[in-house]
């Protein structure tokens, strides 16, 4: 696989997820030299005996205590004298004392990326660390050691601390790790790899585990995540469409010209694109049929009798267009699936302002996070090249640690999951609904004897899961705990948003495949039935297809002749229609649904199904049918697992 090569300049969010799926690293050369510069430098402040914090001072609370030449501790009666300078012991300590998290690993892409991270912020020259000490750092990753990272305990400021720090402790022989999947101690770790652990020097211990790089670690892969799952998203609601054989004006360009929202006019496009060839969307109310249950005499043939349904309208006679004669002239008097009405539910004729609502958070996200990449974020920060006299004018405490930027970008992005999820459902639900389905049948079943559920309590765990995923949808960011004696008082809580948004987007997935496991059920059953009244009206007569509409008179009663009249208009029409057909790219989509989950003619199991339409979205397998300049270019959607 080809290296990455880190400069602290450039690395982009589709390298570091590259990193995170096993690229090895390389360091650029110029961008050590300015490393070397900012180590050297400091060492001549030591020399020399200048106050800098987190060198020569203690951290936080203890910034205000100077290191001595020598350890106290030495002076005890009897004691053994530690050998090791302060310098080295507060580094050691800061480390070893912070690596307290708690939990699950972290998973395994999530690690490697956080040790990216790490390494091209280093690589900036404004932490102080050594060239020895980022290349040992970049060979830990390049070794395929997965330093062990329990993921709850940082508070995002100052930075991922508690993380870093078990990061950096298996660097120096200490705690846990991965190594082809087995865990052991860290030193074995380094042992097995051909490594030496690391002996700390001035600030090194602070520039390794000061920074954001969980957050934006994590945050990073969610977002490559929701980048596949949004338009694994505008798909699902396509083949919705077309199983409701939708409205397409309401994604018309010049509509959403007005109001030129930047996601809202993508997903538009995309809808439209998605749609492109189907003679199901825009399909006249009236050739549209209702579901009825299949009977022994609903069909004439042996063909026709081996259907799943029967097909049905309701005809509206000339007494009741009073008031509505020209609505009735272009379209013919019979009610079918279709209501006369000339707009969609929300849920479908809404779908460029939610879905697009969403896009627009995920790229405000994408902004913030591809700044945050090539920063500087730990603490101080080192100037060694600044024309100055006195060393604070070089070396300045700031708050780049503080992950805020990242925290409210993904509260955004948080708050905007559930929306996602909860539209999917309200779709699913339209689709299983008998009042909401235009006229297809309850729960997508026949159900002839009563006996089925079909697709009932697909409804209810997507339900459930949108419940679930709005409950967590909280931001974290709102709510800071003062942190090292009040010396950090205000922290950014930036680490568990991200850990949740990646959670969650993992849990959309399953909502968006429950719509398109329903959805594929739904879209077959409306196909079969226009074209088995394009069928019937290509074989038979208008008396055949009279036998399927309601409320017409009798054949000896008067007006007869008038509404065969009109029937013959409807059968004309039905038969001189193509085969009705969903969009191509849906059709492509539905096809690889096929190849994994069979149409439901009757109730069986369906736990097995639901987890293959879950694989079709984690594996990213229906991303194949987007056009080519939608394709994704990244790994496949489902998140690392930690060995």
């Amino acid at each position: 696989m080809k290296s990455i090569r880190l400069d602290g300049r450039s690395l982009t969010r589709a390298q570091l997820v590259m990193v995170a799926h096993g690229a090895p690293v390389a360091l650029d050369d110029t961008a050590l030299a300015g490393v070397a510069r900012a180590a050297d430098f400091l060492a001549e402040q030591v020399r020399r005996e200048e106050p800098i914090y987190g060198v020569s001072t203690g951290f936080g609370s203890n910034a205000d205590r100077l290191l001595g030449a020598r350890p106290l501790r030495d002076d005890l009666p009897g004691a053994t004298p530690s050998g090791r300078s302060l310098h080295e012991e507060l580094q050691v300590n800061l480390i070893v004392t912070h690596a307290v998290c708690v939990g699950e690993p972290l998973p395994a892409d999530v690690v490697r990326a956080m040790l990216c991270i790490r390494i091209n912020t280093l690589l900036k020259g404004h932490s102080g660390i050594r060239v020895q000490t980022l290349q040992a750092l970049a060979a830990l990753l390049n070794s395929g050691i997965v330093p062990v990272v329990p993921a709850l305990g940082s508070v995002g400021a100052s930075g991922d601390l508690a993380p870093l720090s078990h990061l950096a402790i298996v660097l120096l022989g200490g705690g846990e790790a991965f190594v082809d999947d087995e865990r052991m101690p860290g030193a074995e770790a380094l042992k097995r790899a051909g490594l030496e652990p690391v002996t700390l020097s001035y600030k090194e211990g602070l520039a390794l585990n000061n920074g954001t790089a969980q957050m934006l670690a994590t945050g990073v892969l969610a977002l490559q995540k929701l980048d596949a799952l949004l338009d694994t998203a505008d798909l699902a609601a396509a083949m919705t469409i077309d199983a409701f054989a939708g409205r397409l004006g309401a994604f018309d360009p010049e509509v959403h010209a007005l109001r030129p929202h930047p996601g809202q006019v993508e997903v538009a496009a995309h809808l439209r694109e998605l749609l492109a060839g189907s003679t199901l969307a825009d399909i006249p109310y009236h050739l549209v049929p209702r579901f009825r249950p299949w009977l022994p005499s609903s069909w004439d043939t042996a063909e026709a009798q081996a259907l799943r349904f029967d097909i049905g309208w309701d005809w509206v006679p000339s007494d009741q267009r009073h008031g509505r004669e020209k609505f009735y002239t272009r379209f013919r008097p019979f009610r079918g699936g279709k209501k006369h009405q000339p707009q969609d539910s929300y849920s479908l004729r809404c779908i460029p302002q939610v879905h697009g609502a969403v896009r627009d958070a995920v790229e405000q996200a994408k902004r913030v996070f591809e700044i945050e990449l090539n920063a500087v974020t730990d603490n101080p920060l080192v100037f060694p090249d600044r024309d100055a006299e006195h060393v604070e004018e070089k070396v300045f405490s700031a708050g780049h640690f503080h992950g805020m930027p990242l925290a409210l970008a993904m509260s955004y992005v948080k708050a905007a999951i559930p929306v996602l999820a909860s539209i999917s459902e309200r779709r699913l639900n339209k689709l299983v609904d008998p009042s909401t389905n235009d006229g297809l049948p309850g729960f997508l079943i026949g159900n002839e004897d009563a006996t089925e559920s079909g697709y009932m309590i697909v409804q209810y765990t997507a339900a459930a899961i949108v419940n679930d995923l709005a409950t967590r949808a909280h931001p974290a960011s709102v709510y800071s705990i003062p942190t090292s004696a009040n010396a950090e008082d205000h922290v950014s809580m930036g680490t568990n948003e991200t850990r949740h948004v990646l959670s969650m987007a993992e849990d959309l997935g399953k909502v968006l495949a429950l719509e398109i496991y329903t959805a594929a059920q739904a879209l077959d059953l409306r196909v079969d039935m226009i074209n088995a009244a394009r069928d019937l009206a290509r074989r038979g007569d208008a008396e055949a297809l009279a036998a399927k509409v309601q409320g017409g008179p009798a054949s000896d009663r008067p007006g007869r002749g008038a509404f065969v009249d009109e029937v013959e208009g409807l059968r004309a029409e039905l038969a001189a229609c193509e085969p009705f057909h969903p969009g191509g790219v849906v059709a492509e989509a539905h096809a690889i649904v096929r190849e994994a989950i069979p149409f439901l003619d009757r109730d069986r199991a369906l736990d097995g199904e639901v987890a293959a339409a879950v694989r079709l979205v984690a594996d990213g397998a229906l991303l194949g049918v987007l056009p080519r300049w939608r394709a994704p270019t990244s790994s496949p959607v489902g998140e690392g697992r930690a060995p």
